[in-house]
């Protein structure tokens, strides 16, 4: 009987362990995609993980983040609607999975900002004040995230800049946000751990 229940868990972990491994394959092949600016190739394959991986959120997550991130490029606006809204979904997935995360907040916000760069005077006021949600809601989450402060006060700089203000206070937030990236550990596999050379490029510019 201890023989049947050893080769049963042996079996359970073989079966997990291949699965953990085909997962870290698929991830590692997909950053790889997204590092060499595949961007469609590295999204399609985050979402055909994100189908296997049906309860970890980074896949959706990463699936809708690579897409807005090159929605920035498209000057067809019915071609930027398609791509955010599949966007959208891929992150309101990830967000299922991981309520109140700061960092699916923070990427729902970059959404919206894509659809203000395309047409400021079209969109600007309607995603404007969802933004100022968003990023006020991922900062009550998380004030030490430096991806949360970074993104917050690069929004508030946009919209200093638009007012005519001064972008001084947001310049603090953004070293404050390069002490925290310099203090913390190692992120764990795949977690979200982009940001710092953002920081020190705004800083820069703030100089």
């Amino acid at each position: 009987m201890k023989r049947i229940i050893t080769m049963l868990v042996l079996s359970i972990l073989i079966q997990h362990t291949n699965a953990q491994s085909k997962y870290e394959e698929g991830m590692k092949k997909a950053f790889d995609l997204w590092e060499t600016q595949k961007l469609t190739e590295a999204s399609n394959l985050f979402e055909r993980i994100a189908k296997a991986e049906k309860d970890n959120w980074l896949p959706s997550y990463y699936a809708g983040y690579v897409l807005v991130l090159s929605s920035f490029e498209i000057k067809d606006e019915s071609l930027l609607k398609a791509q955010l809204d599949k966007a959208k979904l891929l992150l309101s997935d990830a967000l299922t999975l991981s309520p109140d995360n700061p960092e699916i907040l923070i990427a729902q916000a970059l959404h919206n900002t894509a659809y203000i760069n395309f047409d400021g005077q079209k969109y600007g006021m309607i995603m404007s004040g969802k933004n100022a949600s968003l990023y006020n809601k991922a900062l009550e989450i998380a004030p030490d995230n430096p991806r949360v402060i970074l993104a917050k006060a690069e929004w508030d700089m946009g919209s200093a800049r638009f007012f005519g203000t001064s972008i001084e206070p947001y310049c603090k937030d953004v070293q404050k946000a390069l002490e925290i990236f310099d203090k913390q550990p190692e992120p764990k596999s795949f977690q979200p751990s982009w940001g710092k050379k953002r920081a020190v490029k705004i800083l820069e510019r703030c100089k």
